[in-house]
């Protein structure tokens, strides 16, 4: 009888302390890129695991690839840019929100860079963006982010982006391009900036914020299904990602981890992106994180307006459609305001 009894109160014991509870599974899409690091610190630091969130990451090739299965309701959180084929889905009825900010190419600190083959640059045949005229210069495709970055280069020197010719090639095809001499320049992020230059293929003609300070250049999506009906675990996952965030800003000095809490930061990009080399990770200059999560609406209504004028996007779609701010700025209001560590 007295077992009996001690195996009620042992069951009631869990009961309510909830040992017995198991967390909410989020499915989060990753392309382990650096600028997934955030999401990968929220889960090393234990930030999920502290909000009741079992975060099961998801690989894509790209970000393009997570807009049907987060329209299908398939996953929950996605991140990447801001593309001509996200307002075209939406623009089909697909329901995404952008909620938060994942990458800025911060101003002082470019995160992507305008590099120009360095035969070009020693020659002193290109001085100036506007010596690109009519030359062969990279980007990842038509539609992307970094084509509305290239247009902006070339209004900041009374060029279109007609007056250049594009090549579409993924980072990892810039190098060998400018080595043979296939284009003449390209828009590139990092690390692939400075794994160029240290080749000696190409030369950082100017940093990208020099022509688009703060242009957002990737962002957190929730699924419309995981942030109407599933909304207290949407706002925990977003608390979680701030707290990540803001270690983030507080390791960043001019770019680089090197303040508080840096090389831990460093430990675990190595551990979970594509760069796994340390010393890599602590050379290359890092994305920016709004350590409020909050976007650069003025960046995302610039890139669709150029997305519209070349025809990548016909739909009337409007940047209003495809925000919630109010996500992050709940999340950011109950963590506080932030403050530095250093």
């Amino acid at each position: 009888m007295r077992a009996a009894a001690r195996i009620v109160l042992a069951l009631s014991f869990v009961a309510t302390t909830g040992v017995a509870q198991a967390n909410d599974k989020v499915t989060v899409g990753i392309v382990n890129a650096v600028s997934d690091g955030t999401l990968f610190i929220a889960q090393d630091k234990g930030y999920f695991a502290k909000e009741g969130i079992d975060a099961d990451f998801v690989e894509f090739d790209t970000g393009a690839k997570m807009v049907a299965p987060m329209g299908a309701g398939q996953l929950d959180v996605g991140g990447g840019a801001a593309s001509a084929g996200l307002y075209n889905a939406v623009g089909r009825g697909i329901r995404i929100k952008l909620v938060a900010d994942k990458a800025t190419n911060v101003k002082g600190a470019p995160f992507q860079s305008f590099l120009v083959r360095k035969a070009l640059i020693d020659s002193g045949a290109v001085k100036t963006l506007a010596d690109m005229k009519g030359r062969k210069v990279a980007i990842t495709g038509a539609g992307g982010s970094d084509a509305s970055v290239l247009n902006e280069a070339m209004k900041s020197v009374g060029l279109t982006y007609d007056d250049v010719e594009k090549v579409y090639l993924g980072f990892p095809q810039h190098a060998p391009a400018l080595q043979n001499g296939a284009i003449d320049g390209s828009i590139t992020t990092e690390p692939t900036t400075t794994n160029i230059v240290a080749l000696g293929a190409a030369v950082v003609l100017t940093g990208n914020d020099a022509f688009y300070p703060n242009a957002q250049t990737a962002t957190i999506m929730y699924s419309s299904d995981f942030l109407d009906k599933r909304k207290p675990v949407a706002a925990r996952f977003m608390k979680a990602y701030l707290r990540a965030a803001r270690d983030f800003n507080d390791a960043l000095v001019g770019g680089k981890l090197t303040g508080p809490g840096g090389e831990e930061l460093i430990a675990i990009l190595a551990k979970h992106t594509v760069i796994k080399n340390p010393g890599v990770l602590r050379a290359m200059t890092m994305h920016g994180v709004n350590p409020d999560g909050t976007l650069n609406v003025d960046s995302l209504k610039k890139d669709l307006a150029f997305f519209k004028q070349t025809g990548d996007v016909t739909d009337k779609v409007e940047v209003e459609q495809v925000l919630d701010l109010t996500v992050a700025a709940e999340a950011a209001k109950e963590l506080g305001p932030y403050t530095p560590k250093r």
